[in-house]
């Protein structure tokens, strides 16, 4: 079988379990929306609340459009929850809350894998902008016998691998935000015996997509190394 055969096949497998990880988080989260939480306190309530119980006075809870579009922003230190998280009483907005507050204590804090991963965003804003021009045209003129063909891929190549990097650094981000996230749910009240267990599941269901985010960047890494070093020895 062709090292491109290969290829499509991993990557229709990557695809399909991507496609199954954001129907079970989706899932999920409409479950655990309709699971109110005792004290009434909505998702903006339980964001201020973690960041007053850590001493930060200096971070703005707002809020976003769509649905699941939660982020910390560290440029403007600004928690963006979206509507149906800021609004809403129930444990996954607390979980979800809790989670980018979360990411305002990494921040506060100086967490290392937070800073490798914002120092390689302007390398990775770049590469997502030319990454794919720069692989389509060495792999053409490879094809076409051009030796400039193989350095202009290999520089794609590690533009892309910037990506990739940047997709694996974000798992310790994440996987760090939830375990600080549960951690206070349970030490404040927020969650008690009842509901921790489906907070836990609502922040391990959206830390899988960022799983299988890093290991399809990493197929498609390996994919281009695979053609690159075709292309030589060819």
């Amino acid at each position: 079988m062709t090292t491109t055969a290969w290829y499509w096949i991993l990557f229709i497998g990557i695809a399909l379990v991507s496609w199954l990880v954001q129907a079970n988080l989706n899932r999920k989260f409409k479950k655990y929306s309709q699971m109110p939480l005792d004290n009434g306190m909505t998702g903006k309530d339980v964001a201020e609340k973690m960041l007053r119980d850590n001493g930060l006075d200096d971070v703005q809870v707002v809020a976003t459009r769509g649905s699941l579009t939660d982020n910390y922003n560290p440029t403007n230190q600004t928690i963006n929850l979206s509507e149906d998280v800021y609004y809403k009483s129930s444990v996954a907005a607390a979980a979800v809350a809790a989670h980018e507050t979360g990411h305002a204590l990494q921040h506060a804090q100086a967490y290392a894998p937070l800073k490798m991963r914002s120092a390689l965003v302007p390398a990775v804003s770049f590469s997502s902008k030319w990454v794919t021009w720069i692989l389509l045209g060495g792999m053409i003129l490879m094809g076409r016998g051009s030796h400039l063909g193989s350095s202009i891929l290999l520089a794609g190549i590690g533009l892309f691998a910037l990506t990739t990097l940047f997709s694996f650094i974000t798992l310790p981000v994440e996987i760090n935000a939830s375990q600080r996230a549960l951690a206070w749910l349970s030490r404040s009240g927020i969650t008690n015996s009842y509901n921790d267990t489906a907070a836990k599941d609502a922040l391990k269901a959206a830390a899988y997509t960022y799983v299988v985010a890093a290991l399809g960047s990493l197929a498609t890494l390996l994919y281009y190394v695979m053609i690159f070093l075709g292309g030589r020895r060819n």
